[in-house]
């Protein structure tokens, strides 16, 4: 046998959608936003984790085939590797004999894509967001990682020393239901659910008529005549019983999750954290303390960590909170058994970036519509009693206005002013910089955050894609994708450095 090819694989990468990756599931603590920001992180170190990250961002970039132009927030770590990543790409092209970009279309169009490098700190709030799609739900309710969910088969509270009853789900983009809602709210998931279960009863009851239609008595005449009409229809019928059998278990998985869930959004009161959360972001409604006050005290609703992580949101949003009452809400949240460490590193986040995070998340909000009336009246398998049926209006978070001023070739984008680097223009000065400024701006874009991901964002920017007049191909990466109550323990960590 003679080998013919040999190929090189860079797959330092894990790619969890068609538009979504993150660099590592295992020993991923290395790469979080604690390793990035914790005081005693020596420069050797910081060294070894920008080096992954670009060996990481370097594989996608062979992956695609394309070289991009790279933009990068100032002055963090995103630059650190922007630069990086900007001398690998060029060692690389160099080198003519194993340059790994020639010859091969890339998997984008004509124009090469924009890779826009940004760090955590542009949006402290969104990680910690309570949220009302989905994918998100699973992630944050169910701790879905590696697009695996385990969900609790019984609502009943656990017993202590007792294991419970949990169920692995998996969920791809072979399942028709989770790829077209994964990234819809709540209610309407319920809804499509219930839908998809009335359709597969419809034809189960078709394929048992036509068992009972075919078990008539062999020697009547009306038992002839129907099996050459009936033989057709039995023949597609047993053709559908495995699309049928799939069909089914993925109700049932659907069924399963969507019950978990509600039943989280029931005892946690989740929607009550989600509507006032979007209220204080959105600034739609000035949002009194006592709105948040009455929540953290209330003993009823949500856990330690939804109530903290309500209040940091409320801290990062409101730009000045007067002492005293910022004392009111610290010994409410003691009395809620709350772990305050993160508060500790917030307050010195928020005075060390200046950054208020107030107008950044204009236009969002949500409004409530009548109960579910489609659920409440055919009889569904979901009881939505006491959950508010949200619709989330459609605005863009601070990540998705970066990218979408990079990609208008804009010079800031919005908050933040990004460095440009291209690999492959021969000069990186000025002159050259304003040369490609002139050329039309990336349709296409490859958006990373350094310092952890959420599926709130990944979700947004992509509906933003889906806005534009133009088909823009956009995706969405991260160091890491922790869930609320990972990013929470995280701060805690970087509090209790500061104690």
């Amino acid at each position: 046998m003679s080998i013919h090819k040999i190929y090189d694989q860079y797959l330092n990468f894990i790619c969890l959608e068609d538009d979504l990756f993150i660099m590592k599931h295992q020993k991923s603590d290395s790469l979080s936003y604690y390793a990035i920001n914790k005081g005693d992180t020596k420069d050797t170190e910081m060294e070894a984790i920008m080096d992954e990250i670009v060996e990481s961002l370097f594989s996608v970039f062979v992956t695609l085939g394309n070289v991009p132009i790279i933009r990068c927030s100032k002055g963090n770590a995103a630059e650190m590797v922007g630069k990086k990543l900007d001398k690998k790409l060029r060692e690389n092209l160099w080198d003519a004999r194993n340059n790994l970009f020639h010859g091969q279309p890339g998997s984008f169009s004509f124009t090469r894509p924009m890779l826009i490098l940004l760090d955590r700190n542009i949006d402290m709030a969104t990680p910690l967001h309570h949220t009302w799609t989905y994918q998100a739900l699973a992630h944050d309710v169910l701790d879905l990682s590696l697009n695996r969910a385990v969900v609790p088969e019984s609502s009943a509270p656990a017993v202590p020393g007792q294991k419970t009853k949990t169920r692995i789900c998996d969920l791809d983009s072979k399942d028709p239901l989770w790829s077209e809602h994964k990234g819809s709210p709540f209610p309407t998931v319920a809804e499509a659910i219930q839908e998809d279960l009335d359709k597969y009863r419809s034809s189960e009851a078709e394929v048992k008529k036509l068992k009972s239609s075919m078990g008539l008595d062999a020697d009547s005449d009306l038992a002839l005549s129907l099996v050459s009409d009936n033989t057709q229809r039995l023949t597609s019928a047993v053709n559908s019983l495995p699309q049928l059998m799939e069909k089914k278990r993925l109700i049932d998985m659907h069924t399963t999750i969507a019950t978990a869930i509600l039943n989280a959004i029931k005892s946690r009161r989740l929607d009550s954290f989600f509507e006032l959360e979007e209220k204080i972001m959105s600034k739609s409604s000035g949002v009194e303390s006592k709105a948040v006050m009455d929540l953290i005290s209330d003993t009823s609703a949500g856990n330690e960590e939804d109530k903290m992580r309500l209040f940091i949101i409320y801290y990062l949003c409101t730009s000045q909170i007067p002492e005293d009452e910022y004392k009111k809400f610290e010994t409410a949240l003691v009395a809620a058994n709350c772990d305050v460490k993160p508060l500790i590193y917030m307050k010195r986040w928020k005075g060390f970036t200046k950054m208020s995070s107030q107008g950044q998340y204009e236009g969002g909000g949500t409004k409530t519509v009548s109960m579910f009336s489609k659920l409440v009246s055919q009889g569904s398998s979901f009881v939505m009693e006491g959950v508010k049926n949200l619709v989330v209006k459609k605005h863009k978070l601070p990540v998705s206005r970066a990218v979408e001023a990079a990609l208008s070739g804009a010079g800031s984008a919005g908050e933040c002013d990004l460095t440009w680097l291209d690999p492959r223009a021969a000069r990186t000065d000025a002159a050259a910089r304003a040369r490609a400024t002139k050329q039309p701006p990336p349709t296409d874009a490859v958006v990373f955050l350094i310092g952890g991901g959420s599926y709130i964002e990944y979700h947004n920017l992509m509906d933003f894609a889906k806005q534009q007049a133009a088909t823009r191909k956009i995706i969405y990466g991260a160091t890491t994708l922790p869930h609320a109550a990972q990013f929470l323990k995280q701060l805690s960590l970087l509090g209790e450095e500061l104690q």
